[in-house]
Order: C-alpha cells, then sequence, then structure tokens
C-alpha cells in the first residue's frame, strides 16, 4: 500500500482560520512537512497536534523530497505546509507534488485560507477574471519588464510583495500601466490588517511617506478601464507642450516627463513614446 501526499492549507494570520479537516488530517498523517518547523509548531501546538515534523523549504526540497518519496512507497501518510495559507503557492510543494504524481502516490487537497484570495474578495476589484503573478522581480529594470509583459491582460493583476520594496513597485507600476485602481492589503486576518485603496498615483504618493511598511503585503491592480483610455484624446502637441512648461519650471527632462504623464493621465511609457513619436514629425 501506498501512502498519501496531503496538501493542507494553515491560516495566514488568524489561527482560528483552519479547517476541521485540516486539523484531523495532520493529527493522523505519519509526518508534516513544513516550510518552518518552529512556525509550523506554533499552531500545532495550539491544536494539540503532537505528528512529527520536518523541514521541507527551497533550500533542501531535492534532497526531502526524495526521502519524503522513500515514506508515501513505504505507506507513510505525509502533510505538507507551508508556513502561511496554501502549499504551492509561491513556495517549492509544487515540485513533492509532481515528483508523487509521477510515482504514483496518491495526492489530496485539503483547501482553506489563500491570502492573495482573501485580498482578491475584499478589494473591491473585478474577481471574474483575475492574475496572480507571485512576487514581482526586485529589480527595477526587471520589474518594468515584467509589469510590461502583463499590461495588456484584460484581468485584475495580483502580486505579493515584500514590505520594502512596496514604494518603489507602485511607482514602477503606475510608470507603467498609469493611474489604475489598486489595492494594498497588509496582515490580513492579523491585528493590524489594512486595506489601502485609491489609484497608483494615489497610492505611491501614500507609500513614499510611510516609512514603516511591515507586514506581508498583496498589491492588486485593476484591468485597463475605458476611463484609463482617456489619455488618448491628449495629443502628442499637448504633451509635448507641458512637459515644455515643466522643464521651464526647472524640473529636469525625467522628472518633467513623469509629472505631465502622471497629469495628463497616462503611464510614463506611453508619455515616452508619444513624445518620441512627436520629435519625429
Amino acid at each position: 500500500m501506498l501512502g498519501t501526499l496531503y496538501i493542507v492549507a494553515t491560516p495566514i494570520g488568524n489561527l482560528a482560520d483552519i479547517t476541521q479537516r485540516a486539523i484531523q488530517t495532520l493529527k493522523d498523517v505519519d509526518i508534516i512537512a513544513a516550510e518552518d518547523t518552529r512556525h509550523t509548531h506554533k499552531l500545532l501546538q495550539h491544536y494539540g497536534i503532537n505528528t512529527k515534523t520536518t523541514s521541507y523549504h527551497e533550500h533542501n526540497e531535492q534532497q526531502r523530497s526524495e526521502e519524503l518519496l522513500a515514506r508515501l512507497r513505504e505507506g507513510n501518510d505525509v502533510a505538507i505546509v507551508s508556513d502561511a495559507g496554501t502549499p504551492g503557492i509561491n513556495d517549492p510543494a509544487f515540485r513533492l507534488v509532481r515528483l508523487a504524481l509521477d510515482n504514483n502516490i496518491p495526492v489530496v487537497p485539503v483547501p482553506g485560507p489563500s491570502a492573495f484570495l482573501a485580498a482578491l474578495v475584499a478589494s473591491g476589484l473585478p474577481t471574474d477574471e483575475f492574475f496572480f503573478a507571485g512576487f514581482l522581480p526586485s529589480r527595477s529594470g526587471a520589474r518594468r519588464t515584467r509589469l510590461n509583459e502583463l499590461r495588456s491582460i484584460a484581468s485584475t493583476l495580483i502580486f505579493y510583495e515584500a514590505p520594502h520594496r512596496l514604494r518603489d513597485a507602485l511607482e514602477d507600476a503606475l510608470e507603467v500601466l498609469g493611474p489604475r485602481q489598486a489595492v494594498v492589503a497588509r496582515e490580513l486576518t492579523k491585528i493590524h490588517e489594512e486595506f489601502r485603496r485609491g489609484k497608483l498615483n494615489e497610492l505611491a504618493e501614500y507609500y513614499s511617506n510611510e516609512q514603516n511598511v511591515r507586514g506581508e503585503i498583496v498589491l492588486i491592480i485593476d484591468r485597463s478601464r475605458d476611463e484609463d483610455k482617456s489619455s488618448a484624446a491628449v495629443t502628442n502637441t499637448e504633451l509635448q507642450r507641458l512637459v515644455a512648461r515643466l522643464e521651464d519650471e526647472g524640473l529636469d527632462h525625467r522628472a518633467a516627463l513623469k509629472k505631465a504623464a502622471r497629469e495628463l493621465g497616462m503611464s510614463r511609457d506611453e508619455a515616452y513614446r508619444r513624445l518620441t513619436v512627436a520629435r519625429r514629425q
């Protein structure tokens, strides 16, 4: 008899957000593979679960996957959990799932919390179609390239972001996507849970002055809207004149272009392309 691999979702903050089935599964399996065993022990202790644990994370996944596969082949049941939420979302759990399936091991999901879904349903942005893109790249150039790849997707865009990169991510999103509606969801289900809603330019301005952003963050950005396309009514000549005026007021060209784009409701990239075209005419 082969064992079964259970994919068990755990709370993203509030320990009460766990299903009875998840608790029972964690009690019944032979071993729990956890992203951080110290973190998971707090949850297990809270619910009186004494099952043995082992670490499984991006730094040991190759070796540990083979060890867990061997146990599954011997008939042991294994549960895999992440530090918070559903395993396999931005963590290496999917590799163990794939390995188990390749070896005909049954894989059973035990569904529950997910940070990006919790943020989405409370965001006020459309939920009929969405695109979850994980973490944006840490470097600005790569981040803008990624945002450019996603700008034409007609779906709500969802990202995870680190607190120390939030300000720069909002600035880059504004320059690439323009002033779309967006939501920053922080510390979901915890004491200091916060949703801040507004256009990307408003959020970028707010977090430029917010020095102590903490916690786990979900960034949600609306799809391109008809009102975002109002910049099409702005002529290239008008854009040129505004940039020239801002430069006369003392801004350098880059800052003038960025400010003009914001005032005209377009992304910096669009303003740059249109200004380049206008100069060639």
